[in-house]
This record gives C-alpha cells, structure tokens and sequence, in this order.
C-alpha cells in the first residue's frame, strides 16, 4: 500500500497539537496532569500521521520516545523537573545526531530533505552546521527559562516563545536554500526535422 501526503494544515496540527493540549492542560488543571495529557496528545498525534503516510520521520520518533520517558518519570516521581528537562534532552539529542552525522561524513539533514531541496554537500553541511547552532541555542534557552521563571510561564514559553522562534529560524533559511537549490535540467526539445 503506498503512504499518503498528508494535508499541510492537518501536518501542522499534529505538529503542535501535543503542545497546545499541554499548554491547556496545564493552564487549566497543573504541570502533572498536563504532563499525561501531553503523552496521551503525542501518542494520539504518531498514531493519526502513521495510519495517514503509513511511515513516521525520525525526529517525532526520538521526540515521542523522550515524551514517554521524561513524562513517565515526572508522573511517577511526582516531579516536574523532567517534563522541564524534555525540550533540552530532545534539542541536545538532534544537535549531537547532526554533529555525529558530520564527523562521519553522513549528512542526515540531507537525508531527511533531499525530496524537497537538491543543494550540493558543502551547502548541505552549511545548513547542518545551522541547525546544529538552532538546537543548541534551543537547549541552552530551555534550561534559562526553566530554571529562572515560573513553571506557567516555562509551559506558555514553550508554546509563544519557542515556537515562534522555530519558525521565524526555519523561515530565515529560506533565502539560503534558494540560492544553493540545483535546477533540474531543463528537458530539451527535440528540434525540427
């Protein structure tokens, strides 16, 4: 059976989902029941993208994967610490998986987006070397924020600051990807008799 497109708008919606389900969640009845809701939101989000494009990228799997560990130790230690740990594990894991990629001549970014860019390797390595910085970046203002505000403003940052960052990032790189885009070879018309 082939995998299906999915449609952008629902994409999105799954995307940030969990997010906004824990947002609310925690808005509404604290960090801890939010914190199941968000796992439940995760699973509920994975489910609903593999039965639509019958596969799952990577980076849900690793995030997911880190939803349920730290989720479950927050749960069952009753403590909010790992929920707040989550977004630096998940941003530190994807900025090592890229560095490692580097070092042994894999570029990963390539890999995931080659269907949508063609960019020569240097230019794929420049633009790893980016995202390398983004998750970083993103690690290092998750512990800031954790650790020097409220846990309520943690959660709204987490939905109004980081992710208007990520997208405004994402955004950014725009300009770079067009300028190193490869041109498919224009089909040549075959010349008159």
């Amino acid at each position: 059976m082939f995998a299906r497109i999915m449609n952008p708008l629902l994409k999105l919606a799954l995307d940030l989902g969990p997010l906004a389900v824990f947002f609310g969640g925690n808005a509404y009845f604290g960090i801890m029941p939010a914190t199941g809701l968000f796992m439940v939101a995760t699973v509920v989000s994975l489910g609903v993208s593999y039965t639509i494009e019958k596969k799952l990228s990577p980076m849900p799997i690793v995030t997911g994967v880190v939803v349920m560990v730290f989720g479950g130790l927050t749960l069952w230690l009753n403590n909010d610490l790992f929920i707040k740990l989550k977004p630096t594990i998940v941003n530190s894991i994807f900025a090592s998986l890229l560095i490692g990629g580097l070092m042994s001549g894999r570029l990963f970014l390539k890999f995931l987006l080659d269907s949508a860019f063609q960019m020569p390797d240097d230019a794929w390595r420049k633009f790893t070397y980016r995202w390398i910085g983004f998750f970083i970046f993103l690690a290092l203002l998750n512990e800031f924020i954790w650790r020097n505000f409220s846990t309520d403003f943690w959660v709204g940052f987490k939905l109004w600051g980081v992710m208007p960052i990520s997208f405004l990032f994402a955004l950014a790189q725009t300009p770079f990807l067009m300028k190193h885009q490869i041109k498919a070879p224009e089909e040549e018309t075959p010349k008159a008799a």
